[in-house]
């Protein structure tokens, strides 16, 4: 008998939604390859609101802080209204993988991005320099993030396959098309 007790397996959480689960973790190169122009459209409204709301309380109500004295709260609204639109733009793009807001456009990039890779015989979703343990820690960390981006910000940047998605419809669409591509010769 072995003295280490057998762990159940236990899958990954996939929330309930009205869209299709995309990925559970997406890459950060791959969330804003996929972002829509509404997006960054968001983003920078979001970034240009904090600025434009400060220089309209100073033309209501003068603050008189003095000569310098506007600059650097200005410099400083800038920096937070900055770091505010880009997360508002990573969370848009992110929760459409998650399937919480409509994904038909990111279905279509997806399945014609993972397709192509399965024909040219490269991992579905790129090589990593880490071991697989490493790799299994960063995707529980990193899994459904996006959805507390609003708490704090934690983004996925290592390269593993555990993604909440059965990989073999990629692979079933590589055939369809090898096949048309040969009854099409």
């Amino acid at each position: 008998m072995s003295n280490v007790e057998a762990k159940p397996y236990v899958p990954a959480k996939r929330l309930p939604t009205d869209y299709p689960l995309i990925d559970s973790d997406p890459h950060f190169k791959r969330v804003i390859r996929y972002a829509r122009p509404s997006d960054y459209a968001t983003g920078a409204a979001t970034t240009a609101f904090g600025p434009l709301a400060l220089l309209l309380m100073e033309k209501m109500q003068p603050s008189l802080v003095g000569k310098g004295g506007f600059a650097p709260i200005m410099r400083l609204t800038g920096a937070i209204s900055l770091s505010a639109g880009f997360l508002m733009f990573y969370q848009r793009s992110t929760l459409r993988f998650y399937g919480f807001t409509e994904n038909a456009r990111e279905q279509r990039l997806d399945m014609a991005e993972m397709t192509a890779k399965v024909k040219a015989g490269e991992p579905l979703y790129g090589t990593s320099q880490t071991t697989p343990y490493i790799q299994g820690v960063a995707s529980r960390n990193s899994r459904y993030t996006g959805v507390w981006m609003h708490v704090i910000p934690w983004f996925n940047f290592v390269n593993h396959g555990q993604h909440g998605v059965d990989t073999a419809k990629y692979y079933r669409a590589a055939e369809r098309e090898l096949e048309a591509e040969r009854e099409g010769k």
